[in-house]
């Protein structure tokens, strides 16, 4: 039972992992636009809570692999 907690808590992070990068790739494609400073703050002000979440994610994830390591 506990094996399966730590594959869902990989795949939970995995899922935070791909989160934070395409929130980063999303970012640098707005700097290589040479956009302005405000139109780069906007798309920065966009992004910012799906990379968050994408943190959130990835945290609760890594905190289901470890309590299923302990318990298991």
């Amino acid at each position: 039972m506990y094996e399966i907690l730590v594959w869902a808590g990989a795949a939970v992070s995995v899922a935070g992992l791909v989160g934070l990068m395409w929130s980063v790739v999303r970012v640098m494609q707005a700097k290589r636009q040479k956009l302005d400073d405000d139109a780069l703050r906007a798309v920065v002000q966009k992004v910012l809570p799906y990379n968050l979440g994408a943190l959130f994610l990835s945290v609760i994830g890594l905190m289901l692999v470890m309590l299923g390591l302990t318990l298991g």
